[in-house]
């Protein structure tokens, strides 16, 4: 950067700020923030030498990259951004499943609504559980049901704190 203020990198680490500096363009001097935990969690030589070997078109993005795992390493240093990324997986699929009784339901209820002449007329109508287990019931409800049942994501048994709150 060289003239009037040094970059955050060279202001953290008390040094001069070179008009080649690779981290002036990425960690401007007013948000020292951002080079302060990515320094924290990654280290300057390491940041610098990811920097180095990309292109300096895809710098920008990697920087980017690199300030979104320092802050998730911050928040959960065992998982990363990868603990986040599997509490939304989790999130997901527990919405899946809701869409998945959501839409049945309505199935049922349509199904209830337009076949009022297929109910037994008998005094011993069978109750709403028997008519939702019913096997042609069951078979029509398929289609809502083949969402992902089998996941890749744990199960974690606490709940975490989410990166956004």
């Amino acid at each position: 950067m060289g003239g009037s203020s040094p970059c955050a990198s060279c202001k953290l680490l008390r040094r001069r700020c070179a008009k080649d500096c690779i981290f002036a363009p990425y960690f401007p001097p007013d948000d020292p923030h951002k080079f302060a935990i990515v320094h924290k969690v990654f280290g300057a030589s390491n940041v610098s030498k990811m920097l180095q070997e990309l292109p300096v078109q895809q710098r920008a993005d990697a920087v980017g990259s690199l300030v979104y795992e320092a802050n998730a390493r911050m928040r959960d240093p065992v998982y990363g951004c990868v603990g986040a990324i599997s509490y939304l997986q989790n999130q997901v699929s527990q919405l899946q499943m809701q869409l998945a009784v959501a839409q049945a339901e309505i199935l049922c209820i349509q199904m209830q609504q337009q076949e009022p002449a297929a109910l037994p007329t008998q005094l011993d109508v069978p109750d709403e559980k028997s008519l939702l287990l019913s096997t042609s019931t069951f078979n029509n409800l398929q289609p809502y049901l083949s969402f992902a049942s089998s996941s890749t994501v744990m199960q974690d048994p606490l709940k975490r704190e989410s990166l956004w709150t």
